[in-house]
């Protein structure tokens, strides 16, 4: 990804503020997919086929890492170990939420295509953080 497309991505030419839209955006997203994981875990597990008994503690989770996530984003500068563990984490989970689909859950029509769709989506938000601190670096 060139440094053009990261800018019209984040709407911003500055790096800095490019890498602090991509975490915050992370952390909205992610806090409002642990905040219906642990609001709405039963509906969510019946519509996913996903134990409720796991999109609980996976909920509280995901809102604790969306707070890191978005403290991080507040910071004028971002430190880079912190962005770094942020977007290693990030792929992480993407490459768990795989795993899992294939190794050992069993879901429904709609978490057959939820759990790739929201790894996907993970991954995305660590390509563009990962582009925009290499951008800063540069």
């Amino acid at each position: 990804m060139s440094t053009y497309q990261l800018a019209a991505i984040a709407r911003t030419p500055e790096p800095r503020t490019a890498l602090r839209r991509f975490l915050a955006a992370d952390a909205l997203v992610t806090s409002a997919n642990g905040l219906a994981y642990l609001a709405l875990s039963g509906p969510l597990g019946r519509l996913l086929g996903v134990d409720s008994g796991l999109l609980l503690p996976l909920g509280a989770g995901l809102v604790a890492y969306a707070v890191a996530v978005g403290l991080i984003a507040r910071r004028a500068e971002p430190p880079a170990l912190a962005v770094r563990a942020v977007v290693e984490a990030n792929l992480a989970w993407s490459a768990l939420s795989l795993v899992a689909l294939f190794a050992w859950l069993s879901p429904s029509t709609a978490g057959a295509v939820w759990i790739p769709l929201q790894a996907l989506v993970v991954a995305g938000f660590a390509a563009l953080q990962h582009t925009a601190q290499r951008a800063l670096r540069a």
